[in-house]
């Protein structure tokens, strides 16, 4: 499998040079991030979620092979960590219920019943609250949380498939996106009440504010771009062509740029969030990019590779696909800690 690389804008330079340069300029940005992020001791774990087969897959990262499998619910679509890091929450979609994870190790500690359509699952930035899609019957369940002590504040009724969740860093409004009915939402946490809702292009997925909550990327499923949106006006601003099925993002701790995975191009997209402007793709992956997770170096991106049963290694200097690795059906969410900042 070849990988390759694409660029705007240098028509005058030597193809050659143009892949150099941008090798070099990744390498630099990686390079920023370990320096804030590079730990004593890197991880050791990934953690797969198979939606498809109702498993978790253990990868040993330092031989890139699975360990073990490890039945774990219906449908397991997306994972987080609890405030303190020290518990993988597993959201359960179809079986109505979060499983705990030591993230070290893999183990199962323990599962939080009656939460119910966990698709989608996130944090409030203060740790108040703590969200939950409901894309199956169309609701978002917001709860009072303590960790993983969490009680139910109020379901919220929303339109078509409540698919991926951002929040403002003061953590007071919670935005949606509803995939079937190609709409943005935004939820006042405090009162658990729906404050506005707007259109947006067909199927709208993942979702990532820009620092200083200046603007939402929103992953536009249905067609080849990134909307963004100035959320205080409520108006579209621009469109970033990415590659067909535009879906979700993952920044690359640098508070510059952001990855986004191509679903139906296969490909994987960085954009730089201060000018709003693509700085290249990655080509040629196995089907259905998805999830990513990137080490805490900088160097390294992992992403699932929902189609092909595959989870994907990328070097971010040389943005090449170094191995893949077989999973199970439909890899989802992927996880290892410590990892790169979400900022």
């Amino acid at each position: 499998m070849h990988t390759f690389i694409t660029i705007r804008g240098f028509s005058t330079i030597a193809t050659s040079s143009i892949l150099t340069l941008l090798a070099v300029n990744h390498f630099a940005l990686a390079q920023t991030a370990a320096i804030s992020n590079s730990p004593a001791n890197p991880p050791k774990l990934a953690v797969i979620l198979n939606s498809g087969e109702a498993s978790v897959s253990l990868i040993d990262m330092p031989s890139r092979q699975v360990i073990k499998t490890i039945p774990v619910g219906k449908e397991p679509h997306h994972l987080m960590m609890t405030p303190d890091e020290k518990t993988l929450l597993i959201a359960n979609a179809a079986g109505n219920d979060v499983v705990l994870m030591n993230p070290s190790t893999g183990e199962l500690t323990g599962r939080i019943p009656n939460i119910i359509d966990p698709y989608q699952i996130g944090y409030s930035p203060n740790h108040k609250w703590f969200v939950a899609n409901g894309n199956r019957l169309d609701r978002v369940d917001i709860y009072a949380a303590n960790g993983a002590d969490l009680k139910l504040a109020k379901t919220v009724k929303l339109a078509k498939t409540p698919s991926h969740i951002a929040f403002t860093a003061d953590s007071k409004i919670a935005f949606i996106t509803l995939q079937d009915s190609n709409e943005l939402a935004a939820i006042d946490l405090e009162t658990q009440t729906v404050l506005w809702v707007m259109p947006t292009g067909k199927v709208p997925a993942g979702l990532w504010m820009t620092p200083g909550d200046q603007y939402l990327l929103v992953g536009i499923t249905g067609d080849d771009y990134v909307q963004v949106i100035d959320w205080k006006a409520r108006k579209e601003v621009k469109r970033i062509s990415t590659g067909k099925g535009a879906h979700n993002f993952r920044p690359l701790g640098d508070k510059k740029h952001v990855f986004v995975s191509n679903r139906i191009a296969s490909s994987i997209t960085l954009i730089n969030m201060q000018t709003l402007e693509k700085v290249g793709d990655i080509t040629g992956l196995p089907a259905g990019p998805d999830d990513m997770e990137i080490t805490p170096d900088g160097k390294t991106l992992w992403v699932t590779l929902r189609f092909a049963k595959k989870v994907g290694v990328i070097d971010i200097p040389s943005m090449k696909l170094m191995t893949v690795i077989p999973v199970g059906k439909s890899p989802h969410g992927v996880f290892f800690y410590p990892r790169a900042s979400w900022e």
